[in-house]
């Protein structure tokens, strides 16, 4: 099981001290895979528990944004490394609730012992390999299990070996993982990145809206909304995110004047450990 590392918590802190800015996103915001107005923005939304996918080859920068995204969470939060082909969801007990059927006495996986139940509130699951192929990865029914284990409101962090969002929606679709299209409206942020000429860098950053219910009860699946976008021309990043800061302010709980104020805050925390270090 894996130790998460955090920094500080929404809404309200205040970075003045540039080693609690997380290191491995510092290094990304560096290297120009994202920038800082992103890297913010997904620093609050990742602390909060917010589920994200990373998107593309494994040979790319995806292996590096899934694990700076898991140094973005808070302390607290309980990190669950999956175990592939082996994992058993023993430490769920919502398993069979959401169609978990085991074939074999569980056993836990070599990295724990006893592994003691998860709660919903707190857990965050890392599938560094969903949907793929091989022992490594989690695939079939236990991606399956992963994915409807966000309506419970665990959190989740994972790669995918697809190109973008589309094809992580197709992947999740198909057979034999076979979610839905509610359950896949609950993927929360999905990064598409991949090597480019410039170098490594998030091609496309999604919101992807839960399906919910308005006032009157009516069923509404809106469609995913662009966080961000990178120029290839310009070799910068266009933002879109101010279109769902209700929405995504709504998600984690904060109010939309102070989740602006704290990405712009840490934004600037970023850009000027990036300054410092050259």
């Amino acid at each position: 099981m894996m130790a998460a590392a955090s920094t500080c918590r929404p809404p309200g802190c205040s970075l003045t001290d540039v080693d609690q800015t997380p290191a491995r996103i510092v290094a990304l915001v560096r290297g120009g895979t994202l920038d800082a107005e992103l890297a913010a923005l997904l620093w609050l939304l990742i602390e909060a528990r917010l589920p994200a996918i990373v998107a593309g080859a494994s040979d790319g920068p995806r292996d590096d944004l899934v694990a700076a995204l898991c140094e973005l969470l808070q302390a607290d939060a309980r990190v669950i490394e999956l175990a592939g082909d082996a994992e058993e969801f023993e430490w769920l007990p919502e398993a069979t609730e959401l169609g978990w059927r085991r074939e074999h006495p569980v056993v836990p996986a070599a990295s724990r012992d006893a592994t003691p139940r998860a709660s919903s509130s707190t857990a965050v699951v890392v599938a560094r390999h969903l949907a793929g192929t091989g022992p490594a990865a989690t695939r079939g029914p236990r991606a399956r299990l992963v994915v409807r284990a966000l309506s419970l409101g665990y959190g989740l962090v994972a790669g995918m070996d697809a190109a973008d969002l589309e094809g992580v929606f197709d992947m999740l679709a198909a057979a034999p993982v076979g979610s839905d299209e509610d359950e896949r409206s609950r993927l929360g942020v999905v990064l598409a990145c991949a090597t480019v000429a410039a170098g490594p860098r998030v091609l496309a950053a999604h919101y992807v809206r839960p399906v919910s219910r308005d006032q009157h009860g009516h069923v509404q699946r809106l469609p995913p909304a662009v966080l961000a976008t990178w120029n290839m021309v310009a070799d910068t990043f266009d933002h879109f995110a101010w279109g769902v800061l209700p929405e995504l302010a709504a998600r984690i709980g904060v109010r939309p004047l102070d989740l602006e104020r704290e990405q712009a805050r840490r934004a600037a925390a970023l850009r000027a450990v990036v300054i410092v270090g050259g």
